[in-house]
């Protein structure tokens, strides 16, 4: 089976959020199972393009308009990843830092996902399937199915995978020209309140939809940002898959990033080893609880939830807790957070920014992982923290409920219902009994450490959905 994996993001190539690490690992896996897969991603201003040998497998122009794009599409030699990768060279476009963020976005990835049809469709084989991942790419399948020039493919079957719902790439029909020549009496299939929607496109045209979590897929059918009757109309069509992790990746036995490696079976001195080591970076005491928080500081994160939280639980906690913040996002979040700075010195710390290494000695030092998110899709996070014997401390949405069980429920982590400062401060407060507990929290790292979180598993239920879209040809 070839398998064309088309995104915006690729880890270790181009990340922003949990996007990169699924189209980094998913067809790394598929492969590994005997599969061809390969991924197909803009070619951005990048460190891994500089430092990585690409050769010109295809070339030609992408008309936008008016405008003509010459494109290059750029194969990686060594398929280092485990993989095939593609990126699709388009300069003007994308010779850019930033994956996210320009005023011409809707242009460059328009353009990006023509070009990929250029190429495939000039290709001697067509694909057996083309998983599409999130908005950027949703225009892809109803070109495959309208657009005269891609008539090769009108049969060849298309996924759309969601990571995240709440962003759908609408634009106006004023740009309709920037999509290639088709029958207009096919121009409805664009529309969802009044504009064109990529994402609603998609989830018409693609034969299968598939979700990041089970829960998130029944999640959307009540939430999503103006699609929900959409999503209730295909259902028939609909899966939601838990998103796996990199095993390979996240393995505190092996991972470089740590100070010093564990396993399950010594990983109470492991983990405050690297604890130890964080705390000195962090001005921290390595004999207090560390409560973390890794990821984007953005309300739908709960990141507006913590200055207050954070404050609370220090003043209610006093000197007896330490906390560390590890994101960036926004800039008014990011100022509430660094101003406690001054008051809890000694208990409290932020790292504004991004930093790999950090986060995997984080997941390894933290005795506790906060993730209060309004909306959390899947969710990998509290999957490393899992693997790495922090206990994950989750709102119940999405895939967070589809991982994290209440340890007072025989689980593996702590729950609570709503992402509010006084739930988040009394979980905090458990989590402090738990920590003086030390044969339950241990109990409780160790069942969380031996989940089964791996891409394996995950790998046959994408098989799966291809070989039964495939069957329908």
């Amino acid at each position: 089976m070839e398998i064309f994996h088309i995104s915006a993001e690729c880890y270790p190539v181009a990340k922003v959020g949990g996007l990169a690490d699924v189209v980094g690992a998913l067809p790394k896996y598929q492969t590994k199972a005997g599969e061809l897969a390969r991924v197909v991603i803009p070619c951005y201003e990048s460190k891994f393009r500089n430092e990585n040998e690409f050769e010109c497998v295809h070339w030609g122009f992408v008309k936008l308009g008016k405008f003509n794009f010459p494109f290059n599409v750029l194969k990686e030699k060594t398929d280092k990843l485990g993989f095939e990768l593609y990126l699709i060279e388009i300069k003007e476009l994308f010779d850019r830092p930033n994956v996210y963020g320009y005023k011409d976005d809707i242009e460059r990835f328009l353009a990006f996902q023509i070009a990929a049809l250029d190429w495939i469709i000039g290709r001697e084989e067509m694909p057996s399937v083309i998983n599409c991942h999130d908005h950027h790419t949703g225009l892809i399948p109803f070109m495959m199915l309208y657009c005269y020039k891609y008539g090769k493919l009108k049969n060849v079957p298309s996924m759309i995978t969601i990571h995240n719902g709440l962003y759908q790439g609408q634009f106006g029909f004023d740009k309709l020209q920037y999509i290639p020549e088709f029958d207009l009496a096919h121009v409805n299939v664009l529309e969802w309140d009044n504009c064109i929607n990529s994402l609603a496109v998609a989830v018409k045209c693609a034969w299968a939809v598939t979700t990041v979590s089970p829960n998130y897929l029944n999640e959307i059918n009540f939430s999503a940002n103006g699609l929900e009757s959409l999503f209730n109309l295909v259902r028939y069509k609909s899966r939601g898959i838990l998103n796996g992790i990199d095993t390979e990746v996240w393995d505190p036995a092996t991972d470089k990033m740590l100070e010093k490696n564990y396993s399950i079976k010594n990983f109470e001195k492991g983990k405050q080893l690297n604890k130890e080591v964080l705390c000195s970076l962090f001005n921290l005491d390595p004999s207090k609880p560390l409560f973390s928080f890794i990821g984007r500081l953005l309300d739908e994160k709960g990141g507006d939830l913590l200055p207050h939280a954070a404050a609370l639980a220090l003043s209610e906690n006093y000197k007896q807790i330490n906390i560390l913040i590890l994101g960036s996002g926004s800039t008014l979040i990011e100022n509430q957070l660094n101003s406690l700075l001054g008051d809890y010195k000694g208990n409290y710390n932020t790292f504004i920014g991004y930093n790999e290494e950090l986060a995997h000695l984080i997941y390894a030092g933290a005795d506790f992982l906060l993730m209060p998110s309004r909306v959390e899709p899947c969710g990998l996070n509290q999957m490393y923290s899992l693997r790495y014997g922090t206990v994950p401390i989750v709102r119940r949405t999405g895939g967070l409920q589809d991982t994290v069980i209440d340890f007072g429920d025989n689980g593996n982590g702590i729950c609570h219902d709503q992402s509010s400062v006084g739930d988040i401060c009394y979980s905090i407060s458990r989590a402090v009994i738990l920590y003086n507990d030390k044969t339950n929290l241990n109990k409780i790292r160790k069942f969380g450490m031996n989940i089964d979180h791996s891409w394996e598993r995950v790998c046959q239920e994408y098989l799966e959905m291809y070989n039964l879209i495939i069957s329908k040809i």
